[in-house]
Parts: structure tokens; sequence; C-alpha cells
């Protein structure tokens, strides 16, 4: 593995943690909670070594160096738009989440599925939004030397 790697590893992990965020939504919905829990403490550390790996790449890699949006400039707002959601709500998941489990292994269920209701489509949200990020800036308009 090389450190010019790790956006592609990133973006695998946040669908990686979308996949299992539906799975987990749908095991709970169908009375399958064990599995339930599982899967969400599954998604849980996918996106913790998620967080560790993209710290990793924009301390340690390309220290902070922003990575330019090679699109077209009538679509850099709506990038820049999507980008600064992204981040937003991916700082306001994590204590979500943390809440979100703790009641969860609590078996504090009433309490727990009044934030899930919450946590579940803004996780999703940064999931997703996470790799398409990564589709923006690597695949669809890729980082290109002396540009």
């Amino acid at each position: 593995m090389k450190a010019t790697d790790l956006p592609l590893i990133n973006a695998s992990l946040n669908g990686f943690a979308a996949c299992l965020l539906v799975l987990g939504l749908v095991l709970v919905k169908t009375g399958r909670q064990e599995a339930h829990r599982r899967c969400m403490l599954a998604a849980f550390a996918t996106s913790c070594v998620f967080l560790v790996l993209y710290l990793f790449h924009k301390f340690w890699v390309v220290r902070g160096v922003h990575t330019p949006f090679r699109g077209p400039d009538f679509l850099k707002g709506a990038y820049l738009a999507m980008l600064f959601s992204h981040i937003t709500l991916a700082i306001a998941v994590v204590p979500l989440a943390l809440v979100s489990i703790h009641r969860g292994l609590h078996q504090r269920f009433p309490e727990h599925r009044r934030i899930a209701r919450w946590t579940w489509p803004i996780w999703m949200y940064v999931s997703l939004t996470g790799v398409l990020v990564y589709l923006v800036l690597y695949v669809i308009w890729p980082q290109t030397a002396g540009k």
C-alpha cells in the first residue's frame, strides 16, 4: 500500500460503512436486534478506521494541503456546498453515533430510537457524500501534476 492509495481506501471504507448502515436498518426493522447491534458496531468501527486513515492522509501525507476541485467552474459552488455539508455533518455525527451506541448497548431502546432517527440519516449522508467527494476529486476530474 502506498500513501496515494489512501483516498481510494477511505472512499471504500465510507462505502462499506454505508452498506453496513443499510443492513443494520434492515436488520432492526425485521426484528433481528442482536444482528443489528453487531452490524452497527461494525459500521462504527469502519468509520473509526476511516477517520484514522483520513487524518493520517490529511496531516502526514499531504500535510494539510487542500485538494483542488478540477471540475467545471459552474459546478464548483455545488461541490463546495456538498463538501461543507459533508464536513459539518461528519463532525456532528460523532457525538450522535456515540450516544446512539451507548443507549442501544445499555438497552435504553426508546431513547436509542429517538436519537437514531437523527443519527442514521446523517451518518448515511456523510458516508455517501464521502464517496462522492472521492469520485469528484479522483475519478471524474482527477488530480494531475502541474495543474
